[in-house]
């Protein structure tokens, strides 16, 4: 497996060439960028022209970094070949959060009925199955938790990762990139195929709960209507005082834990938008009714040390032996709200996953509105974690 990252500015364009000589079938490009698409359409456009057969995807952030550093404007992304691994790629308009487990179905039912070009390499074997899927969603419109019940009901146990894209703290509009092109209200996935590669995952938070925990008394899908029968947005809005005047930004400050019936295990969930005339607040994955809710809050210094032990995770269940590749590459999805808490010292969090994971792994992603991770056995969407999955491949 051989991957190079890059940058692109609208002002600069590419800081270097790009690795069109690595184009082809079996090629990963992921680009993320701003999500104002009259600036980096045109960035997003070379990228299709220089690699016409590899598969393209890619989505907007609330910022994005390659390494150490952290961009807010133009794009940054990797492009990744492998030598005995196969894809396939499927995408998917989504017209709204109801609507999202039907396309994860659809995405699913072609993704594990492709037929996906074998690798040009001479030591490919022919493809191999479904080995994992990367996933990029629509951060605003659709059902992150939904689409991924879709794709699962589908594929079965095959682990999916990657991201609901961002769009900073406005929350207007995101945007999706496939080889059909980029936009809005868009959901992409990419399957990879065979036993070449390895994919090795961490996710952690450093969040941690505060107040009473209650009741999800009203909920549909991803929208939570009332909490021990009170309007939820009323209840949320006295916990956060003067802050409530900054919604629904300020709600990445004070996400909730959120536990289904019967589960011990919380997910964090993170508040995309309110409605004042119902009451209600939408997250980015589902709030189960009958489920219990609690606020949650941090500190930088929890939040960089949660980071360091989702490298330490990855570490823990990479089964590395001396025929993988000598560099690995390191697919990070932080949540947007954990950036407004580290505020200036963001990069510490960087720092601490490659402190872990060594001067050998290149790590490259963004900030999100979601993390999608495997968590206990099952992929999950989680929100507020630093979520990492390392991408390497057995050498012939």
């Amino acid at each position: 497996m051989e991957h190079e990252t890059f940058r692109w500015t609208a002002t600069v364009g590419f800081s270097s060439p790009l690795p069109s000589r690595l184009d082809g079938p079996s090629t990963l490009v992921m680009a993320f960028g701003s999500s104002d698409l009259s600036e980096v359409g045109a960035g997003l456009h070379a990228l299709e022209c220089a690699f016409p057969t590899s598969v393209v995807v890619g989505c907007s952030t609330s910022g994005h970094f390659r390494d150490g550093e952290i961009h807010g404007d133009g794009l940054v992304g990797v492009v990744c070949r492998f030598e005995r691994t196969a894809l396939s790629v499927a995408c998917a308009p989504i017209s709204g959060p109801h609507s999202s487990d039907l396309v994860g179905m659809d995405l699913g039912d072609r993704l594990r009925n492709a037929t996906p070009v074998a690798p040009c390499s001479p030591h490919a074997s022919g493809v191999g199955p479904l080995s994992g899927v990367l996933l990029f969603s629509d951060g605003l419109f659709a059902n992150g938790s939904a689409v991924l019940r879709g794709l699962r009901e589908k594929i079965g146990p095959i682990d999916v990762f990657g991201g609901l894209a961002g769009d900073g703290t406005d929350f207007a509009s995101t945007w999706v990139m496939c080889p059909k092109g980029h936009g809005p209200h868009g959901v992409v996935a990419v399957g990879l195929y065979g036993d070449a590669v390895r994919l090795s995952y961490g996710s952690h938070g450093g969040w941690s709960p505060f107040g009473l925990e209650r009741r999800v008394t009203a909920a549909d899908g991803n929208v939570l209507y009332e909490l021990d029968g009170r309007p939820a947005l009323e209840l949320y809005k006295d916990y956060l005082g003067e802050l409530a005047a900054g919604l629904p930004a300020t709600a990445l400050l004070f996400p909730l834990a959120v536990r289904a019936p019967g589960s011990d295990r919380p997910l964090v969930r993170t508040i995309l938008s309110t409605d004042n005339a119902s009451g209600s607040m939408r997250f980015a994955g589902d709030i189960p009714e009958g489920g219990t809710a609690q606020l949650m809050r941090s500190t930088a210094d929890h939040l960089i040390d949660g980071a360091a032990i989702a490298a330490e995770m990855c570490l823990a269940a990479d089964t590395r032996r001396s025929d993988l590749g000598k560099g690995r590459l390191a697919f990070g999805v932080s949540c947007v709200g954990r950036r407004l808490v580290l505020g200036h010292r963001s990069d510490e969090e960087l720092e601490a996953v490659s402190d872990v994971l060594g001067v050998s792994s290149t790590l490259v992603g963004f900030y999100s509105y979601g993390e999608i991770t495997p968590s206990y056995g099952a992929s999950e969407l989680h929100n507020q974690t630093m979520t990492l999955t390392v991408i390497d491949e057995i050498c012939a």
